[in-house]
């Protein structure tokens, strides 16, 4: 392959990952926004039971692409999909009731500790390195978003047990999204379409559970007005980006990549809060952002730079091994020549 030829891979590889990261960041403040007025205006707060509809309009959705062959349907081990698909459901139940049994402040330490958590992981059993100066930019993003995110800290054992819960199993998840891939070779589309039947049936049957437990209210009694349908519609058409968006992310880049654009998207909303909605908005909040932008744009850098150094050692491998192949060849070649040729055969006549 000529080296123009690979890069222009590369060149779209970074427009894929680029177009993976916009479509995220646009999905997510998208249904923020929509939910927010779900929950908030509408008083539809039944959190995870809504999250079982989007992953089943999800897969519904797929099953129609699928069927338009849009995507080729791969399967592969029937039990690594099916306790992956639980996982992914089981993560999002705890998320939740780790919000409903500690305060918001907490909730967002939580989230703060996954990343921290996802490292410690890689390193451990995938023996992934992280350099000092990632390390550096992540430790940067954190303060800022801890800054402008957490507010009080009121601990309960409970919600620190259900914490601690909803942040392993969120972190073995997001890992096991970037391991499958890479090991059956399936695309984010056939690991989403085979994975939602079972994250959607888990939450369908925990769901109603969890939300009269976080609510005291009963899901099937809520009266579902035209403008409530409507909105729980456009929430659902909105998810089919959102999960598709976070496969597509983890796979292109890593689980630590997607949580630093959570991180992001949470900065962008509390700033459409403040600019659109006029939620109120302190100097906390605007130098929390601040810090967090700077630890973004920190670990863009490191990535992309260290992301080069890699190709360029790559490259120089693979030049090295085919310098090396050419040499052994053209020794192999002069080996034969010297074995071709025969000594002088003297006649046994003389003149």
């Amino acid at each position: 392959m000529s080296n123009k030829e690979k890069m222009g891979e590369g060149e779209k590889l970074q427009l894929g990952t680029v177009g993976a990261l916009s479509l995220s960041v646009v999905s997510s403040v998208s249904i923020v926004i929509c939910n927010k007025a779900l929950m908030s205006s509408l008083h539809f707060i039944f959190a995870t039971t809504l999250t079982s509809w989007h992953l089943l309009v999800t897969f519904c959705s797929l099953h129609v692409a699928l069927k338009l062959r849009f995507f080729e349907h791969k399967p592969f081990e029937r039990k690594a999909v099916m306790g992956f698909g639980i996982l992914n459901g089981i993560s999002i139940g705890l998320l939740n009731l780790s919000l409903g049994f500690n305060s918001v402040g907490f909730y967002q330490m939580t989230k703060l500790a996954i990343i921290p958590c996802t490292i410690l992981l890689e390193i451990l059993f995938l023996g992934k390195k992280f350099s000092k100066r990632v390390q550096f930019s992540l430790s940067i993003l954190l303060l800022g978003v801890g800054i402008a995110t957490v507010t009080d800290l009121q601990l309960n054992a409970l919600g620190s047990f259900l914490s601690f819960l909803a942040v392993i199993t969120t972190c073995v998840s997001q890992i096991m999204t970037n391991t499958i891939q890479k090991k059956f070779k399936v695309s984010s589309t056939q690991l989403l379409y085979q994975t939602c039947p079972y994250q959607s049936a888990t939450l369908l049957f925990f769901g109603p559970y969890l939300d009269k437990l976080l609510t005291n209210l009963n899901v099937f009694a809520f009266k579902y007005t035209t403008q409530v349908t409507m909105v729980i519609v456009l929430s659902c058409m909105i998810s089919i980006a959102v999960n598709f968006s976070t496969f597509l992310v983890i796979g292109k880049t890593s689980p630590v990549t997607y949580q630093v654009l959570g991180h992001l998207k949470t900065c962008l909303v509390l700033a459409f809060g403040y600019i659109i909605v006029h939620d109120p908005f302190s100097w906390r909040n605007i130098l929390g952002i601040l810090v967090a932008m700077v630890g973004m744009i920190l670990y863009s850098y490191y990535c992309a730079t260290e992301g080069q150094q890699k190709a360029a050692e790559a490259a120089a491998q693979a030049s090295q091994a085919r310098e090396g192949e050419s040499e052994t060849l053209i020794n192999v070649e002069n080996a034969s020549t010297v074995l071709n040729k025969r000594p002088p055969v003297w006649s046994k006549e003389k003149d």
